[in-house]
């Protein structure tokens, strides 16, 4: 009975913790507090700095990105604003930084805090498509991604023990329950709720970068570039986190008359 008790306690936080996507509707669960994964972003991402300095403020690459950052921002607040949910920024102290590497990629830290990485750059080409992959980011940062895997490998360490007591007892209600939280350890599992992550994210950033004023289309040019730049080296899209260019490409055109709706010149 007091397995059961504590299984039902666990149950009620996991339900208690869900939200809804402010743009795709989807629910998830984040059982670690917002604050504490902005505490630990804001330790780790000044950690970060220090490894890999970044570029003057003076930089011309800096002050592209900070622009487009900046209007991003202002999308992403002004978006929540709308819907009334400003309170779900709380915490947020936005930063824009560019590291010079050769490395194609960006990304964004709860709380803000964002770093662009020079070898990216020359792939964007352009203010538009930067502003597509800042917003996917950012969208990362909004949508609690990160607190959601997190809060799923609690799932899965401390649901597995409950369920092996559970299955001792065989309660049935508890064992089916819980066979389908345990489900989230398999391998194909947590990489499909990454490439659902990274769906949602391209979703939201479209929207971002729209009403930042920027044609979301860009989006479908600067994946084929990517595509393009790959040469066919990908791993195939059921055990990659992302999903592959053709889907990805496939999807945001399905989206786009959405995020169109946002764009104004």
């Amino acid at each position: 009975m007091k397995k059961i008790i504590i299984t039902a306690a666990v149950l009620a936080t996991i339900i208690i913790a869900c939200q809804k996507n402010a743009i795709t509707g989807r629910r998830s669960i984040s059982l670690i507090p917002e604050s504490d994964m902005i505490g630990m972003s804001l330790t780790e991402y000044d950690k970060f700095l220090s490894e890999h300095k970044p570029l003057a403020a003076t930089d011309k690459r800096t002050i592209m990105v900070k622009t487009v950052g900046s209007k991003i921002q202002k999308s992403v607040e002004k978006y929540y604003a709308d819907k009334g949910l400003s309170s779900s920024l709380n915490g947020f102290k936005w930063e824009f930084n560019v590291v010079d590497e050769n490395v194609v990629n960006a990304w964004c830290m709860p709380g803000g805090k964002v770093v662009v990485y020079t070898g990216l750059l020359p792939v964007t080409q352009d203010e538009a498509s930067l502003a597509v992959v800042m917003g996917h980011e950012i969208a990362h940062a909004i949508a609690r991604h990160g607190n959601e895997r997190m809060s799923q490998g609690m799932m899965v360490q401390f649901g597995g023990l409950v369920l092996s007591t559970a299955m001792q007892q065989k309660p049935a209600v508890t064992q089916a329950l819980f066979q389908q939280a345990y489900g989230l350890s398999t391998n194909l599992g947590m990489l499909k709720y990454s490439r659902t992550h990274e769906t949602e994210a391209d979703k939201m950033g479209l929207v971002f970068a729209a009403m930042g004023g920027y044609n979301p289309e860009a989006a479908v040019t600067f994946w084929q570039r990517m595509a393009d730049a790959s040469g066919g080296q990908k791993p195939p899209e059921l055990l990659s986190t992302h999903p592959s260019d053709a889907t990805r490409i496939a999807t945001l055109k399905e989206f786009m008359p959405q995020a169109l709706k946002y764009y104004k010149p």
